[in-house]
C-alpha cells in the first residue's frame, strides 16, 4: 500500500519500463514520459517557439523542406508544416511516433513520421533545415555520440542547410538536477528523483509514475539520462562534421524565467559547408 499527496491509501500495481521495450536500457525510448508529456511540459513551448522564431525568422522564409529530430509528438513539426514546409519528424520512441501521426492526421496536415535513433537516421531527401529541441540532443547514451548525431544530420542537409538546436549545459545540471520534482494532474502523479555527476558531466532522473486505472493506481518507472559537452567540444564537433559556421544564443532571455540562469542552456545553429566535405 502506498498514500500519494491527497489521495487515500490505494493499492499499488509495480511494473518497469524494461517490461515493455525489449531493446537495451542504454537505448530505452521513452514511454510514460511519452504519454504524458505535453500534459507535463506544455509550459515549456513558449519559450522554445519564441527562440525558434526569433532565431529562424530569416531563414524560414527559404525553407522548403526539413526534419524535426526528437520530434517528440510532433508540435514543433506541425508548426513548421503549417508555413508550407515539407516536413520530416524523426524520434525513437514509437509513443511519440503515434501521437505524432495521430496529431497530424487529427489537424489534416502532411507530416511524415519516422521511428529512428538520432544517431543514424535517414531521410528519403536531403533537406533545408534539421531542428533538435527540448535538450533532446543531450539523450545520448554516451559523450562519443555526438559526432555521430552530427553526421548523420549532416548527411540529412543539403549543402547550405542548417541545424539549429538547444542543450542543456554543465551550470544546468548543477542548478537543476538536484533534489526531487512533485507534479500531478487528475489521473496521473509523477515524482521526479534527480541526481548528477559533475566529474563525468552526466545527469539522471529517476521518474516514479503512478496512473490511475479505475480504483487502482498502477507504478510504473522510468529513467531519463542526459550527457553534456561544453561549446568548445559542440564547435570542434561540428566542424569536423562539415559545418563550417556556428552561432550561439544563450537561452535565458527567451525563458524570462529568473529560475533560468544565463548560462544554463544553449541554442546553437550550425550551417552546413556549400561544398560537402562528405
Amino acid at each position: 500500500m502506498l498514500r500519494l499527496s491527497k489521495y487515500k491509501s490505494i493499492d499499488l500495481v509495480e511494473t518497469t519500463q524494461a517490461n515493455f521495450e525489449g531493446i537495451m536500457p542504454q537505448l530505452r525510448p521513452y514511454r510514460f514520459l511519452a504519454q504524458y508529456y505535453d500534459e507535463f511540459f506544455s509550459s515549456w513551448r513558449s519559450p522554445i517557439d519564441a527562440a525558434r522564431e526569433q532565431i529562424l525568422a530569416r531563414i524560414l522564409p527559404h525553407v522548403r523542406s526539413a526534419c524535426d529530430l526528437a520530434c517528440g509528438t510532433g508540435t514543433t513539426a506541425l508548426m513548421l508544416v503549417r508555413k508550407r514546409i515539407r516536413m520530416y519528424a524523426v524520434d525513437l520512441s514509437p509513443m511519440m511516433c503515434r501521437l505524432a501521426r495521430d496529431e497530424a492526421k487529427r489537424a489534416r496536415l502532411p507530416l511524415r513520421v519516422i521511428r529512428a535513433d538520432m544517431r543514424n537516421f535517414r531521410l528519403p531527401e536531403s533537406v533545408d533545415l534539421v531542428t533538435c529541441e527540448f535538450d533532446a540532443l543531450n539523450h545520448v547514451p554516451r559523450r562519443t555520440d555526438l559526432h555521430r548525431v552530427a553526421k548523420a544530420v549532416a548527411r540529412a542537409l543539403r549543402p547550405g542547410g542548417h541545424f539549429y538546436f538547444d542543450v542543456n549545459n554543465a551550470l544546468a545540471f548543477d542548478r537543476y538536477w538536484t533534489g526531487n520534482v512533485w507534479l500531478e494532474k487528475p489521473s496521473v502523479a509523477m515524482v521526479m528523483r534527480n541526481g548528477h555527476d559533475r566529474p563525468a558531466e552526466r545527469a539522471w532522473c529517476d521518474i516514479e509514475w503512478f496512473v490511475r486505472e479505475g480504483r487502482h493506481w498502477r507504478r510504473h518507472h522510468e529513467r531519463v539520462e542526459e550527457v553534456c559537452w561544453n561549446s568548445a567540444e559542440i564547435r570542434l564537433v561540428l566542424r569536423r562534421s562539415g559545418f563550417d559556421q556556428v552561432r550561439a544564443w544563450d537561452a535565458a532571455p527567451f525563458w524570462k524565467n529568473p529560475r533560468l540562469r544565463s548560462g544554463c542552456r544553449t541554442i546553437y545553429l550550425a550551417h552546413k559547408a556549400a561544398a560537402s566535405r562528405e
